[in-house]
């Protein structure tokens, strides 16, 4: 094999390109993510998708549909357990997604099917099928849509929600828009890295962007980047590796995440003490003079 071999090969093709857009389209959302501190609510979503996976299977239905109910079924007690209980959210959230997993897997292991319990847990992006290519597209597209015209209110209410409250913003429809276009963009991600990883697609790209920007809008471009980069290099990656897709491609991602945590210009820990060595001979300048 070459460092070309990956490009003969159709099912490759396939996978960069799906692999791509899920990335663009989580590293959007990742964006809003971070900023609102939603990490633990994408990792609860991500996980309660499978009962719902379980159960559009039974009753024939498309297991997108069935990810999208379940995990929006997941957002939507959560709120109500906090709105009437003194259990703090984080908390809820660990009860509910873990009690809802804990659920499908049970339910898994009752159905006979062919649908194998690895692809749903890591993915299967080199093995998608054509119809799943059609649903991943059109789910994520829809999902990419919807947050890039609703940007601005979105924005808003996950930095300022009173203030967004204040200009006459439905904040309680935004919330659950937020919800909702989570949970579809976890239904999008599943092809490629499964329910166990989803969670670092949904979060690391916001990071990177959050440590290396200062403004939305090029976070929003090197999330984007770094998550396209990500699903390129973790693809064609696991082909001559032979190991989980998803797996490399969150490797990938992580990779980036440390260069940006140690390099970012700013924000990075080499940035931050070259900083701190500039400030302390600033400071023994004056004393160097005075004696």
């Amino acid at each position: 094999m070459t460092w070309l071999t990956p490009f003969q090969h159709d099912f490759m093709l396939t996978a960069f390109g799906v692999g791509m857009l899920i990335g663009a389209v989580c590293a959007v959302f990742s964006c809003f993510l971070v900023l609102k501190g939603w990490s633990l609510m994408g990792d609860a979503i991500s996980h309660a998708v499978l009962p719902g996976i379980v159960l559009a299977y039974i009753t024939g239905i498309p297991l997108p549909i069935g990810a999208f109910a379940s995990g929006l079924f997941c957002a939507v007690g959560t709120g109500y357990i906090r709105g009437n209980s003194r259990v703090k959210e984080d908390a809820v959230m660990g009860v509910v997604f873990t009690g809802l997993f804990a659920a499908g897997l049970v339910m898994f292991t009752k159905v006979h099917s062919d649908q194998h319990l690895n692809h749903i847990l890591f993915g299967s992006l080199l093995g998608i099928e054509r119809g799943d290519v059609i649903e991943t597209c059109v789910v994520g597209g829809a999902a990419l849509v919807v947050m890039l015209l609703l940007r601005k209110d979105l924005l808003l209410y996950c930095f300022d929600p009173g203030h967004a409250r204040g200009i006459g913003l439905r904040v309680n429809a935004l919330h659950y828009t937020l919800l909702a276009l989570l949970s579809l963009t976890i239904v999008a991600a599943l092809q490629a890295v499964g329910v166990l990883l989803v969670t670092a697609m949904l979060v690391t790209p916001g990071c990177i962007g959050f440590l290396v920007a200062n403004r939305f809008g090029p976070m929003l471009a090197i999330a984007v980047a770094s998550a396209v980069a990500s699903c390129f290099v973790g693809t064609y990656a696991s082909f001559f590796l032979n190991a989980s897709t998803g797996a490399c491609i969150v490797l990938a991602q992580s990779a980036l995440f440390a260069l940006a945590f140690l390099g970012s210009p700013k924000r990075g820990v080499l940035a931050g003490v070259l900083q701190r060595r500039r400030l302390n001979r600033q400071s023994a300048a004056p004393q160097a003079k005075a004696t």
